[in-house]
């Protein structure tokens, strides 16, 4: 068994070698080289290093095996006694230090081309959330939460995984290409990391502070990255989505954008039957509560509550509102209010309030939360 398994690996191993070079680079792991000027720098930096290494690797070992096999003990070799040799304390001080020398002069200039973001011609905040992210176009009042779609399904092994497993999501972060774009990151609950590849992005976002980080994408495209910092239970479900479209469809789906914005605000001033509701609210909270309290409503023993059958989604609707709104001080559940629109937030209230067999037959209405909200600005105002 253990000679079959040798043979099927030589094989599979003489066959790579025998595959075109396009084919062969898939049994590789490298960095990439980016669609940035500084994700090239950062590229070829790591390769002249790479190399640099190779070369030391070789001649370190090369001469270690050479000294080994000329001068073993079955040819009669004794070995030389000496110490205090003054050129060869010097070369092997004097060699490292100009290796090091030569690494850090390129390292240093794409390091000072990295921490540049001045004279940025948009900026974007990016705030962490438990787990998800938000987007602020500062420049043009605008934002908006994006998440992960990859349907439950896929995670649970129910269904086939797609090609974009655990790396799409709802709305993507828009970017004009050939414009340097500024990026404030900060979160909002733990530290979280936002990091793009292909953008040579990795900045951590961490609770009261602001970090900056910068670029310029050069081709237009579809650019995928995660949180590289691990901030809970579903750290695995918070991808990046960078879509770099040409200057003239990036004023387009600024302008679809905020007609979306309007139309949403319309929303809430209609009438929504309970139907309507229901249908809304079960996207929303498959979206935004089921990683915690599970698809089903049951929670997690000793972690999330239950809302199926619970005092809260069964008690005082004030109460539940209250709650959806504002979170819960001293647990993990978030605030809303201020990541989701009333219509979602009415929306997932009566969800909760009606599915499961809780049933009580009642809708809250997006013009009840608006009020709410409006009540609450208010008040704070003063």
């Amino acid at each position: 068994m253990g000679l079959r398994i040798i043979k099927t690996i030589g094989s599979g191993v003489g066959l790579a070698l025998l595959a075109p070079a396009s084919l062969r680079a898939e049994w590789g792991l490298n960095l990439t080289p980016g669609v940035t000027d500084v994700s090239r720098s950062v590229y070829d930096l790591h390769m002249t290093i790479f190399w640099i290494c190779v070369a030391i690797a070789l001649v370190v070992f090369g001469v270690m095996f050479w000294s080994i096999f000329h001068h073993r003990k079955s040819r009669g070799a004794k070995a030389h006694h000496f110490h205090e040799n003054t050129l060869v304390e010097v070369i092997w001080t004097l060699v490292p230090v100009l290796i090091l020398v030569g690494m850090a002069v390129p390292a240093t200039a794409t390091l000072i081309k990295m921490y540049d973001p001045s004279e940025a011609e948009l900026d974007v905040q990016i705030t962490g959330y438990q787990w998800k992210w938000r987007y602020d176009y500062l420049d043009h009042e605008l934002s908006f939460f994006s998440n992960m779609s990859t349907p439950r399904e896929q995670i649970t092994n129910a269904a086939e995984k797609q090609e974009n497993y655990l790396l799409e999501v709802d709305r993507h972060l828009v970017l004009p290409v050939g414009t340097k774009i500024r990026f404030l990151l900060t979160a909002n609950d733990v530290i979280h990391s936002w990091w793009v590849p292909a953008l040579a992005v990795k900045k951590d976002a961490i609770p009261g502070f602001i970090n900056e980080a910068w670029t310029i994408i050069d081709e237009p495209g579809i650019y995928r990255g995660q949180c590289a910092e691990l901030c809970g239970q579903d750290h695995g479900f918070m991808p990046i989505v960078v879509e770099a479209v040409s200057k003239e469809d990036f004023d387009v789906w600024l302008m679809a954008a905020r007609a979306e914005k309007e139309a949403q605000v319309q929303a809430a001033e209609r009438s929504w039957t309970l139907d309507e509701l229901m249908q809304q609210g079960e996207q929303v909270y498959l979206q935004a509560c089921a990683a915690c309290h599970l698809p089903s409503g049951e929670g997690v023993p000793g972690a999330f509550p239950a809302l199926k059958g619970s005092p809260v989604a069964l008690g005082d609707v004030s109460a539940h509102i209250n709650i959806v709104l504002n979170g819960k001080a001293g647990t993990a559940m978030q605030a809303f209010r201020d990541q989701l629109s009333t219509v979602q937030l009415a929306a997932v209230i009566t969800y909760e309030r009606n599915a499961w067999g809780n049933s009580l037959g009642e809708a809250v209405s997006p013009a009840q939360i608006s009020r709410l909200l409006q009540s609450a600005d208010g008040e704070g105002e003063q």
